[in-house]
């Protein structure tokens, strides 16, 4: 509907500069296109450089806000320091970080690299902290900003064949709430997004079946949900009805019992205990 609140443009960072990580592709393409609605500023960030300077050029030119593009690869450990040293040399005070870029790795634990272990755990746990480690001391000498990290619904629990994934999200969940309460006599406010399965690339990189994507939302109804939560105080929100309803359902049942429940799910097949 034409009147419908929540299809408005969020206009709380019009103007202000927005760090958008994992910027070129799924929720971060999204995540910019709102904020860029909205009249904010971006500086996007990512590995693949085509698409960050198309995504900038395109906003740019849609809605008449500045784009900023700095590629970067998370993996590596001096990544975020570059970023910043980019944003102070451009004088770009950063009013919104988006703590977006992380990707997953679907199989059982000791079958997947240990070099893409690694890699994940970096960026999705360390990358983060790093991140907001760099840019909050600014925001609190202003005693304005705003952070949105995103985690996943896979962080309220156990999750066999993607465990180690899970568990990096149960940490961006876990370092988004401590953070906010941390952060908020600031003025500072801090959000974890917690999607399900969304239809992105995430699948083909983590390479899981797709009867896991099954009901899927698309990323601009997940970026709108947690630009919305951000922007409403919240300091976690679930995208979806339905993936709220399991997070509640998850949260009474024994945790074991989740475990399993999860685990008939996600089975690769022919693994054991499932059919080829």
């Amino acid at each position: 509907m034409a009147g419908d609140s929540t299809r408005q443009p969020i206009k709380r960072w019009a103007g202000k500069w927005a760090l958008v990580t994992g910027a070129s592709a799924g929720i971060g393409v999204a995540l910019a296109e709102q904020l860029a609605e909205g009249g904010a500023h971006l500086v996007l960030t990512a590995r693949r450089t085509d698409r960050l300077q198309r995504l900038a050029s395109d906003l740019a030119a849609t809605y008449g806000v500045r784009t900023e593009v700095f590629p970067a690869d998370l993996v590596r450990p001096e990544a975020p320091a570059q970023i910043r040293v980019f944003t102070a040399e451009k004088g770009i005070a950063v009013e919104l970080l988006v703590n977006n870029a992380g990707f997953g790795a679907f199989g059982y634990h000791h079958e997947i690299s240990e070099s893409r272990l690694q890699d994940m755990i970096y960026v999705n746990c360390a990358a983060v902290a790093q991140l907001t480690h760099i840019y909050l001391p600014e925001m609190i000498q202003r005693r304005s900003g705003d952070i949105l990290i995103v985690a996943s619904t896979a962080a309220f629990q156990a999750v066999p064949f993607i465990s180690a994934y899970a568990a990096t999200k149960a940490f961006d969940l876990i370092f988004a709430e401590g953070i906010a309460e941390e952060v908020r006599p600031f003025g500072i406010r801090v959000c974890a997004l917690c999607p399900g399965s969304t239809n992105t690339e995430f699948q083909r990189v983590a390479e899981q079946p797709d009867r896991v994507f099954r009901y899927a939302e698309t990323a601009e109804k997940v970026a709108r949900t947690g630009l919305q939560g951000l922007a409403h105080g919240r300091t976690c929100v679930v995208s979806g009805g339905g993936n709220r309803a399991m997070v509640m359902a998850e949260r009474l049942a024994p945790r074991s019992f989740v475990a399993k429940m999860a685990a008939r799910v996600m089975r690769p097949e022919g693994g054991p205990g499932k059919p080829a």
